[in-house]
């Protein structure tokens, strides 16, 4: 038995063939406008943008990432049932595990090193270690600017940090409308059709059949709010990276012989091209950090302004104790899972010499020969694997499109939005989704630079705070959290 590999968008109805003539050159001439939006907002400019801002922040904050690993990773664990806030600090670190962490650890690795080539695993690598440090600044920004609402829900998140940090309301409204709006698409639609699809390859099931229970399970849980949502991610994010780890470790057990060769050879070819056992070949540094970089970007989230908004649902003593909490997400996302499938790949084209990197075309097939080394269960463990992840997903993302939503429309939009979601995902299963991909990926870049204009022209506040507690963590921050009647913008103050 072997896995098919889950394509994400590519499923049965296919568009283009169902139009003829005019329509179909028009649908034609609408995609490729919108791949070149695409390509151009997911640029060199972004990248840079990103990174540059990984690296900005781990300087302004005196290297973070050290106290994330040492201090966030404890803290995550602990409760502070008497702080003020909706879910623990591991409820809300699960939920934006839960958007994080997606088949992108799983496809997306691999998608990087036949494009860019081992090396690319470094890059990939690097770029979750720096971009700990920008998922602590959005985070605490996050929480320092919250709000409550009348009947007591936390609200926060790039677009109140933009309206009482920096007095910019208005670009706080276009980072909600961009992020609601790529909830549907990233968030879900995607999302169900990669599960649909594996579902149909390896278990034989029906895609409609998938779609409704898909539908009836997030209906289920997303209508119980944040807390119902963490209380799900809280037990399915442990189990599915605890389950896929365990996966990728004995895959690695299995090949231990090549793991410091693989170590030696991924350091080579990100820096100078060149070849290796299995066909693997180095394009050189510009193919390797470019793959790496964006696939580690894409992987973790940080700059997105996404995970901290949830982030600011957590019962926290003061901004810093979350922020380093919800960094974490970031270590485990890319420094870890990335990381270890990196690594699962690499040292699998090295030990079977019948596995030829140079012919292999694209990252699912990969992750599929390596996963099929662990007898009977390796396809079962990527199938659960890539279910799992997706659907976690989908709980992530409604989480952050329902706060993105009730910023811009208030309370009156959660309900039409929930129905709209939960009906995504009941047809996304037979849609193609060549173009609802290429839409979500520019609403992604979208999103990301009101967030990092936040970010960046906070930095000080971020500084200060930092400054502030991180050698205090059990201090009470006692700034009042303003209480409005709508979760629109700042509402009225009661």
């Amino acid at each position: 038995m072997g896995i098919r590999y889950a394509n994400c968008g590519q499923w049965v109805l296919r568009m283009p063939e169902l139009l003829s003539g005019r329509k179909r050159a028009m649908y034609e001439k609408i995609f490729e406008i919108v791949q070149s939006v695409d390509d151009f907002v997911w640029g060199w400019w972004m990248i840079i943008l990103l990174l540059g801002t990984h690296l900005f922040m781990t300087v302004r904050t005196g290297f973070i990432q050290r106290k994330s690993i040492t201090k966030g990773i404890p803290l995550s664990v602990s409760k502070e049932d008497d702080a003020d806030g909706e879910v623990s600090q591991f409820g809300a670190l699960t939920t934006a595990l839960a958007s994080t962490i997606g088949t992108g650890n799983i496809i997306g690795v691999g998608t990087a090193i036949t494009l860019g080539g081992p090396g690319a695993v470094l890059w990939c690598w690097l770029t979750g270690v720096f971009g700990i440090a920008t998922k602590y600044a959005e985070s605490l920004i996050a929480v320092k600017y919250r709000v409550k609402t009348a009947d007591g829900r936390m609200q926060g998140g790039a677009m109140y940090a933009l309206e009482r940090g920096l007095n910019m309301k208005w670009l706080g409204m276009i980072f909600a409308v961009f992020a609601g709006f790529a909830s549907f698409g990233i968030g879900c639609a995607t999302q169900v059709n990669a599960i649909a699809e594996v579902c149909n390859e390896n278990l034989g099931i029906e895609p409609w059949i998938v779609g409704v229970i898909i539908a009836v399970l997030t209906a289920f849980v997303i209508f119980g709010g944040i807390k119902s949502i963490a209380n799900v991610c809280e037990k399915l994010v442990p189990f599915m990276a605890i389950f896929y780890v365990v996966g990728c470790l004995i895959i690695l057990g299995i090949n231990y012989d090549y793991i410091i060769p693989a170590i030696k050879t991924i350091c080579r070819l990100a820096f100078t091209p060149g070849a290796a056992a299995g066909g693997l070949v180095g394009t050189g540094i510009r193919y390797a950090m470019q793959y790496g970089v964006a696939r580690g970007l894409f992987s973790n989230e940080s700059g997105m302004g996404s995970a901290p908004i949830a982030a600011a649902a957590a019962k926290t003593k003061n901004p810093v104790r979350q922020a380093l909490v919800s960094s974490t997400g970031t270590f485990w996302d890319t420094v870890v899972v990335c990381l270890m499938t990196g690594l699962v790949l690499v040292t699998t084209i090295m030990k079977n010499p019948a596995i030829n990197a140079d012919q292999i075309a694209d990252g699912g097939e990969l992750t599929t020969l390596a996963f099929g080394q662990i007898p009977f269960f390796g396809p079962f463990i990527l199938v659960v694997g890539i279910i799992s992840f997706a659907y976690s997903t989908i709980l992530g993302w409604a989480y952050y499109g329902e706060r993105c939503v009730e910023y811009f429309a208030g309370r009156k939009g959660l309900i039409p939005y929930r129905v709209l979601y939960v009906a995504v995902s009941l047809i996304a299963p037979v849609l193609a989704l060549d173009l609802v991909w290429k839409i979500a990926d520019i609403l992604n870049a979208l999103m990301a630079i009101p967030n990092l204009i936040a970010v960046l022209l906070l930095s000080p506040v971020i500084a200060r705070e930092t400054k502030k507690y991180i050698n205090n963590l059990d201090a009470v921050d006692h700034t009042p959290v303003p209480v409005v009647k709508t979760g629109v913008g700042k509402g009225e103050d009661r």
